[in-house]
């Protein structure tokens, strides 16, 4: 299969690296950066949900598509959760698998243009690296809410819709609800909100979704770094 998807990729005109386990797997992907990465679970010396969980811990953030056979809904939640960003159940057909590549190639395009940092009040995140403190105190936010937070400084005080956030932050393969989305806005304001029953950064939009304020009372505003 790695060498039939190997063929199938570069007969689109990518540059394909392949790995036959899942330590040289880790090895390269940390070495080659590369744009995207086709993960099998059942891997040996490392498995896929490992392999994954250790690239975010890295602060890699190539879009991960994983590849199994387990089609179980356990699975599929263990594989997003570890940080990977879409999910193929075998047997599929090049044309499909082809199909997501795209769309998670367009998804990381969006996604370079977004702000580099953000700065809410006293709390200072790096979005590319997936930091987030206020003052010395680490503050841990999860892949998922990352993305959250981008799509939102990117939108520049724009509302961004609940719909928006499931396809550019959970992919159609997850099988989210909206109300998944609420339940993020809410972890986010609890970890990032002087007061996360009136917030003063994260507002609801009612009927649409959510949006960054840029002017609060007194004047003062979230800092966006664009690198």
């Amino acid at each position: 299969m790695r060498t039939a998807l190997a063929d199938l990729l570069a007969g689109e005109g990518h540059r394909v690296l392949t790995a036959s386990d899942g330590v040289t797997g880790l090895e390269r992907a940390l070495t080659e950066t590369p744009d995207l990465i086709l993960l099998d679970i059942m891997l040996p010396k490392l498995d896929g949900y490992a392999l994954c969980a250790e690239l975010r811990r890295r602060a890699r953030a190539a879009p991960v598509l994983i590849l199994t056979a387990k089609g179980q809904v356990a699975a599929r939640v263990a594989g997003l959760d570890a940080g990977a960003d879409d999910y193929l159940i075998k047997p599929f057909s090049g044309d499909e698998l082809l199909a997501r590549v795209r769309a998670l190639l367009r998804r990381l395009k969006r996604e370079s243009k977004a702000p580099a940092k953000l700065n809410l009040g006293d709390v200072e995140l790096d979005l590319a690296r997936q930091t987030a403190a206020r003052g010395r105190r680490a503050i841990h936010l999860t892949a998922k809410e990352f993305a959250m937070l981008r799509l939102l400084a990117d939108a520049a005080g724009e509302p961004v819709s609940r719909e928006r956030f499931l396809d550019a932050v959970w992919g159609y393969a997850a099988f989210p609800t909206t109300r998944t989305v609420d339940t993020h806005i809410a972890s986010l304001r609890a970890k990032l909100e002087p007061d996360p029953e009136s917030p003063r950064w994260i507002l609801t939009v009612h009927g649409v979704g959510y949006r960054l304020e840029t002017t609060t009372e007194g004047g003062q505003r979230p800092s966006v770094t664009r690198l």
